[in-house]
C-alpha cells in the first residue's frame, strides 16, 4: 500500500525522507538565456532502473534549460514524452556552467579571462530533466537526491513531490519515496534548481582559491539515484572497530536500521557476512516501524578478530580492507541489501603538553605532511584525474589530504582507502558555513544560523559524516574552518555526530578556538605569501612548531608549457615585466589586494636572483625560488617533529592542486605538470633524508621509516659557483631513529675560507654498503635573508623581508652539458621510462636543477607522469638514473622523447629507446 501524502519530513537512517507535497519556494524573476542553445531536443540517455532489491541506479544524463526560456510548468516538464527542444545536454553530475562549456556555449574557462562571463543567465532557476524506465513497480522506489546547489523543486511524472524550502544544500541526502508515482515503462523527473550564493546558502563556493564561475556552480554536483527495495529496507549501515593496543585483536560492532514500509506486521531476517564469517538475527516490525539492529562481539563472538589485518597509511604498512554485506530477507525473498567496505585501524589526535594537535595511527606517532585538495572549478568529476591527484600526492611523500568543503563522491574516499592516503574533512571558510554576514565586505561580522539553516547544517553533517565514518583513510572532521562555529551551531553538530555514531576526532577549527567542548590545537598563523626559507625554522607565526593547518609561500608559477596554454601573449608579457599588476590567474576576486598580484614574489625574485630578462628567465628563476621555499617548509617541520620543547606536529601545504589554471597555491598545476614545488616536496618528504637547516647550519638526518636506520654516513661539501670545493666533511656511524626520528650529523662552520657570496652545498647520505640513499643540493649565500616580524599585518598574512640573501652569483655559473640515455618498457597498460643522466662537462661547474620532461613528437608534455626524482644537480662526471611512469594510453600512440634543461644547461632533446 502506498504511503499517504503527509507533507512531513521523516528521517530514515542518515537520509532525509520526504513524503508528500511541500510548500513551493518563492518565484524568481526571469532573465535571458545564454548566448547559444542547441536547436533540437537535447540528446539524453534514458536510464533503465534495476529491478533488484537493494540496487541503486544513477540517472545517466539530463537536459537543462533556463527557466527564463521555458514557459511550461514543472508538472508539464516532468511528464513522460515531453520534448526539451532547444535545451542543453548535461552529464549525470553537472553544474549549469559545466554543461554550457561542454556543448561550447561558452569557451574554455581556463584560458586568459574566459572565466569572466555575465552572471545574468544564472540569476533565475534552471530546469534539469531526465527519463528513466521501471519494469516492476511492486517494490519500493526511492529517489535519492544530493549535491544540490542551492535548492530544488522536484517533480515526478507530472506531480510535485518536494520543494526548495526542504531540499536545499550540497551535502544533505534526501530520500524521496516516489513509489506512488512510478509507473511501468517510461517515467520522468524534473528539478527546478535555484541560483546558488555561497554567502547566503549552505552549499559551496570559491574565495581566494580562484575566481567564481558565473553560475556560482548552480546545478547538481552528485549522482541522482533511484534505489529499489522491497517492503522491508535497511539504512544507516556501518561498522565500528576497536583495535587492541597490542594490535593482536580487534572487536567489531555491526549496526543497521531495518524499516517496515508496509501496513502489515512482518518478521524479517537480517543476515550478514564479512568474508567467510556469517551472522544473522530475526526482527519483528510493526507497520511502518523502524528498529536498530546491532551485532556485537558479546552476542556474536565471531566479531572478535584474532590477528586482524590492520590498515596503515602508505609507507607505514599495507591497506587491507574488509567487506560487510547485509541482507534483509522476508518470507524467503531478499527485500534489501547493504554493502560497506571498512578497515581496521586506530586513529587518535590528542593535544600534547603544549596544547598542540598530534596524530597517532595504530599507536605510532605520525607527523602530518599534508596538502589541501580541490576539485575542478566547475565541479566536474573525473575519476582518472582524482586517482592521479592522490597518486601525485603519494609520489611527493604527502600523507594526508585536507578537504575544505567541496565534498567528493564516494569513489574518492574508496581510492584513498586503497592508496593509504589519509584524509581530513571539514567545512569551508569565509562563507555561510562560517556564518559570515554576506553584506559585510570585510567578512568581520557573523550572523548565527537561524533554525531553518541549522536544520540544513545538521542534515549536511549527518550525510557527509555517514559517508566518511567507515573509510579507514579518514582521520578527523573540522566542524569549523578558519573560525569555530557559534555555540548553537556547534551543539547542532555535536548532536549530528552522536546520531551517526562518529568515532573519530573532532576539531573545532584551524585557528586555535573552541566550540561545544571541541578544541582546535591547530594554527593558521600565515604565511600565504612568499617568505624566505629561514622563516620556516623559526618557531614563530607559521614556523615549524605545532600543527599548521594551511600555509605556504604563496605563488607557484607553472612551467612555460602550462603558462602558454593558460595566458594570452599580452598576459605572458605582463607576468614577467609587471608582476605587481593584477594577475587574473592569481586571485582577482580575493578580499586582500595583495593576493591579486605577484608584487611580493616579484620583489623577492629580483632581490635574490636578479631581474628577469624574459619569460623563460622569469620561469627559470621562479622554479628555483619555489623549490627552496617548499623544501624548507617540509624539512623544517620534519626536523622539529621530535623536539623536546614545542615540537612540530603537522603541516598542511596550501594547496595540493588548483581548481583551475592558477599562479599560486599549488604543488602541481591544472594540467598535472610539475615544477620546482612538486620536486621539492618529493625531496623533502623522502623516507630517509639528509637536510640542511637554514637557521643554525646543522645537517640533520630524518628517518620516517618504521625502524632505526644504522651505520649511515653523512658527507657535506661546499662549492663556489665555479665548482671550486671549499669545504669537505664526513660523519660516519650515524643512527637515525624511526617514525620521524632525527640525528644531527654535523654543523657547518659560519666562516669558511674563500667561500663565494653565493655558494652550493652538496649533502649525501650513504648506507653501510656505501650506497647513496639520500642526496640534497642547496644554493646558499653568505648574505642572509632578514625577516621583519614587526611588519606583520593581521590583514595581510605574511612576514616581510627587510633584506634578501644574495643568490645572483648563480647567474655567473658556466654552461654545462648533460647527456641522457633512456629506455622504455610497457606492461599492464603502463609505460616505464628509465633515464640515465650524466654531466659530461669538461670543467668543474655542476649542472644545477636539471629538469627532464617526457614529451611527444610535438614537444608537448606527456602528463600525468610520476618521476622517482627530477630537477637533480650533478657535478662533472656524475650520473644518476631516474624513472618515469605513465599510462600507455596517455602516450596517444606517440614515441616519447626527453626534453632536458636546467639552470645552467641549455635545452636538448633525447630519444627514448624501446627495450623490447
Amino acid at each position: 500500500m502506498p504511503i499517504s501524502l503527509t507533507g512531513t519530513l521523516t528521517r530514515r537512517g542518515t537520509a532525509v525522507v520526504v513524503a508528500g507535497i511541500m510548500v513551493a519556494a518563492a518565484t524568481m524573476g526571469g532573465m535571458p538565456r545564454p548566448a547559444r542553445a542547441v536547436s533540437q531536443a537535447a540528446a539524453t540517455e534514458t536510464t533503465a532502473v534495476s529491478d533488484k532489491a537493494g540496487s541503486t541506479t544513477a540517472l545517466k544524463s539530463f537536459a537543462i534549460q533556463s527557466s527564463a526560456g521555458v514557459t511550461d510548468s514543472g508538472e508539464s516538464i516532468s511528464t513522460p514524452g515531453y520534448q526539451p527542444n532547444g535545451w542543453h545536454p548535461a552529464g549525470p553530475r553537472s553544474t549549469v556552467m559545466a554543461a554550457l562549456v561542454a556543448d561550447h556555449t561558452y569557451p574554455d574557462p581556463f584560458y586568459s579571462t574566459n572565466m569572466k562571463q555575465p552572471a545574468d543567465p544564472f540569476t533565475v532557476p534552471w530546469w534539469y530533466r531526465s527519463d528513466f524506465t521501471v519494469n516492476d513497480t511492486s517494490g519500493r522506489n526511492y529517489l535519492n537526491v544530493t549535491g544540490v546547489l542551492s535548492a530544488a523543486d522536484i517533480y515526478v511524472n507530472g506531480r510535485k513531490i518536494a520543494a526548495a524550502d526542504k531540499v536545499a544544500g550540497i551535502y544533505p541526502l534526501y530520500e524521496l519515496d516516489i513509489s506512488p508515482y512510478v509507473q511501468p515503462g517510461r517515467n520522468s523527473v524534473a528539478f527546478r534548481i535555484y541560483p546558488n550564493d555561497p554567502g547566503r546558502h549552505l552549499t559551496t563556493g570559491w574565495i581566494d582559491w580562484s575566481p567564481s564561475p558565473a553560475d556560482n556552480n548552480m546545478g547538481l554536483s552528485q549522482d541522482i539515484t533511484i534505489r529499489r527495495t522491497g517492503g522491508v529496507n535497511l539504512s544507516d549501515t556501518h561498522v565500528n572497530t576497536t583495535l587492541d593496543p597490542s594490535l593482536t585483536s580487534a572487536e567489531l560492532t555491526v549496526k543497521t536500521k531495518v524499516g517496515n514500509a508496509t501496513d502489515d506486521t512482518v518478521t524479517t531476517t537480517v543476515s550478514g557476512t564479512i568474508g567467510e564469517l556469517a551472522f544473522s538475527k530475526d526482527v519483528t516490525l510493526a507497520p511502518r516501524e523502524t528498529k536498530p539492529v546491532v551485532f556485537t562481539a558479546a552476542d556474536t563472538p565471531q566479531l572478535k578478530f584474532a590477528d586482524p589485518k590492520i590498515w596503515w597509511p602508505a609507507g607505514m604498512g599495507d591497506q587491507p580492507l574488509y567487506d560487510l554485506q547485509l541482507a534483509a530477507t522476508t518470507n524467503g525473498a531478499v527485500t534489501d541489501e547493504a554493502r560497506k567496505s571498512f578497515g581496521i585501524r586506530d586513529i587518535q589526535a590528542p593535544l600534547n603538553a603544549a596544547g598542540k594537535r598530534t596524530y597517532t595511527v595504530n599507536g605510532r606517532p605520525l607527523l602530518i605532511r599534508g596538502a589541501a585538495e580541490s576539485p575542478d572549478i566547475l565541479l566536474r568529476w573525473n575519476r582518472q584525474e582524482a586517482e592521479d591527484r592522490i597518486a601525485y600526492a603519494l609520489n611527493m611523500g604527502i600523507n594526508l589530504i585536507r578537504l575544505e568543503g567541496h565534498p567528493e563522491p564516494d569513489e574518492f574516499y574508496d581510492m584513498a582507502d586503497k592508496a593509504g592516503m589519509l584524509l581530513m574533512a571539514g567545512w569551508e571558510c569565509c562563507n555561510k558555513w562560517q556564518e559570515v554576514d554576506p553584506t559585510d565586505e570585510e567578512a568581520e561580522r557573523r550572523l548565527p544560523l537561524d533554525e531553518h539553516e541549522r536544520r540544513i547544517a545538521k542534515d549536511s553533517l549527518l550525510a557527509w559524516a555517514s559517508e566518511l565514518r567507515n573509510h579507514p583513510s579518514v582521520t578527523s572532521f573540522l566542524i569549523g574552518s578558519d573560525e569555530a562555529p557559534t555555540p548553537d551551531t556547534a551543539n547542532t553538530y555535536k548532536d549530528a555526530l552522536a546520531e551517526v555514531d562518529w568515532q573519530l576526532p573532532v576539531v573545532s577549527d584551524i585557528n586555535g578556538s573552541e566550540a561545544a567542548g571541541y578544541v582546535s590545537g591547530m594554527k593558521m598563523s600565515s604565511p600565504y605569501e612568499w617568505v624566505p626559507p629561514v622563516y620556516w625554522y623559526n618557531k614563530r607565526k607559521g614556523g615549524a612548531e605545532g600543527f599548521n593547518a594551511e600555509t605556504s609561500a604563496g605563488p607557484s608559477i607553472p612551467t612555460t608549457d602550462t603558462l602558454r596554454r593558460m595566458l594570452s601573449p599580452q598576459e605572458l608579457q605582463d607576468l614577467w615585466q609587471h608582476p605587481e599588476n593584477t594577475q587574473y590567474h592569481r586571485a582577482p576576486d580575493a578580499g586582500l589586494e595583495q593576493f591579486r598580484n605577484l608584487k611580493v614574489f616579484g620583489e623577492a625574485l629580483n632581490g635574490r636572483y636578479g631581474k628577469a630578462t624574459g619569460l623563460d628567465d622569469f620561469v627559470r628563476k621562479s622554479q628555483l625560488a619555489q623549490y627552496e621555499a617548499v623544501r624548507a617548509q617540509f624539512e623544517a617541520y620534519g626536523r622539529n617533529f621530535t623536539d623536546e620543547s614545542n615540537p612540530s606536529t603537522g603541516v598542511i601545504y596550501w594547496m595540493l592542486n588548483s581548481p583551475w589554471t592558477s599562479l599560486h597555491w599549488q604543488l602541481f598545476d591544472r594540467y598535472f605538470d610539475q615544477g620546482g614545488a612538486y620536486f621539492a616536496a618529493q625531496k623533502a618528504n623522502e623516507g630517509l633524508h639528509i637536510q640542511y637547516s637554514y637557521d643554525n647550519r646543522s645537517v640533520v638526518v630524518v628517518n620516517r621509516r618504521t625502524g632505526p636506520a644504522q651505520g649511515l654516513t653523512a658527507h657535506v661539501e661546499l662549492y663556489n659557483t665555479d665548482g671550486t670545493k671549499r669545504f669537505d666533511r664526513t660523519t660516519p656511524n650515524l643512527t637515525a631513529p624511526g617514525d620521524g626520528g632525527k640525528t644531527v650529523a654535523l654543523t657547518i662552520p659560519v666562516n669558511v675560507p674563500d667561500l663565494s657570496t653565493t655558494y652550493l652545498a652538496k649533502l649525501t647520505l650513504t648506507d653501510p654498503a656505501g650506497n647513496e640513499v639520500s642526496r640534497n643540493v642547496y644554493w646558499l649565500s653568505t648574505k642572509q635573508d632578514e625577516l621583519d616580524y614587526g611588519k606583520v599585518k593581521d590583514d595581510f598574512p605574511y612576514t616581510a623581508t627587510n633584506a634578501f640573501a644574495s643568490l645572483q652569483g648563480l647567474n655567473d655559473m658556466a654552461k654545462t652539458q648533460v647527456s641522457a640515455t633512456a629506455t622504455s618498457t610497457e606492461a599492464d597498460g603502463t609505460t616505464t621510462v628509465s633515464v640515465k643522466l650524466t654531466n659530461t662537462s669538461s670543467g668543474t661547474t655542476p649542472a644545477l636543477l636539471t629538469d627532464v620532461h617526457l614529451v611527444d613528437d610535438q614537444n608537448k608534455p606527456l602528463l600525468p607522469v610520476r618521476w622517482t626524482d627530477n630537477q637533480v644537480s650533478l657535478w662533472p662526471g656524475e650520473s644518476t638514473t631516474i624513472t618515469a611512469t605513465i599510462r600507455t594510453d596517455d602516450l596517444n600512440g606517440s614515441t616519447p622523447q626527453l626534453r632536458i634543461s636546467g639552470w645552467n644547461t641549455d635545452t636538448t632533446m633525447a630519444q627514448v629507446q624501446n627495450a623490447s
